[in-house]
């Protein structure tokens, strides 16, 4: 039997190639890709694409990790809520040139870019993203599958629901709270609590409308998620 550490991708977009990246850095050495796109979609760069979700499922045993990597919010945290359902061994990503405190909390499925930064005792909930060059400081509170977008600071003692997302070069000031389901508008400066399920942008951060989980609230880089039914963990579709 091999010793080759086996880690499963689900989602073959960009964000996905990223993932891949970190995971080779981070000592996985045999990646494998499952995306709904198959079997139209057999390769993605060099790697293979195996099969879909539900496929995966039935593999789980031959993984000694599995990661999600899905741009968007809500369908990251389906799929990982359904890894989990079926005793998946959802591991997490940190880039070797992130700095993240022994004292922090990174939950099952978190991904940490390069140049990223997380101080002591911040919490991230399961699938949170912390994305290239941005900073989570002390004493956050991040709920499952939040993405702290490419250069975004998020100042110590926030406090940030699930699914949000907080835009490129956006910065959170300290002892926020911003509720679930939120986009933080890129470049937007948030001095002020924000409730659930609003888009917000500019200087100071102000509500543009409700972000109703529609089509029209996916950011554009995260294209390429994938949709589709998913096998309960007893195995039925």
């Amino acid at each position: 039997m091999s010793n080759r550490r086996r880690l499963a991708i689900l989602g073959a977009s960009g964000h996905g190639k990223v993932v891949a990246d970190i995971a080779i850095h981070a000592g996985w050495q045999d990646l494998v890709f499952y995306d709904d796109a198959w079997p139209e979609k057999t390769r993605h760069e060099h790697w293979e694409v195996q099969g879909t979700l539900p496929m995966l499922l039935r593999d789980l045993s031959s993984f000694e990790g599995v990661v999600v990597a899905i741009g968007h919010n809500a369908i990251r945290e389906a799929k990982l809520d359904a890894l989990l359902a079926h005793g998946a061994r959802v591991v997490s990503l940190v880039h070797p040139r992130a700095t993240v405190s022994p004292m922090a909390c990174l939950g099952p499925g978190s991904v940490v870019m390069a140049g990223a930064v997380i101080n002591a005792f911040a919490e991230l909930g399961m699938g949170s993203i912390v994305n290239s060059a941005a900073t989570v400081d002390h004493d956050c509170r991040l709920g499952a599958c939040v993405h702290v977008a490419p250069g975004a600071n998020v100042a110590g003692d926030v406090e940030i629901g699930r699914t949000s997302w907080i835009g490129a070069g956006a910065v959170v000031r300290q002892g926020v709270a911003i509720g679930e389901g939120v986009m933080v508008g890129a470049g937007a400066a948030v001095v002020s609590d924000v409730a659930g399920h609003l888009v917000v942008a500019g200087v100071p951060a102000r509500p543009l409308s409700p972000a109703n989980g529609g089509d029209d609230d996916i950011p554009p880089d995260a294209s390429n998620v994938l949709r589709f039914d998913l096998l309960s963990p007893q195995g039925r579709s």
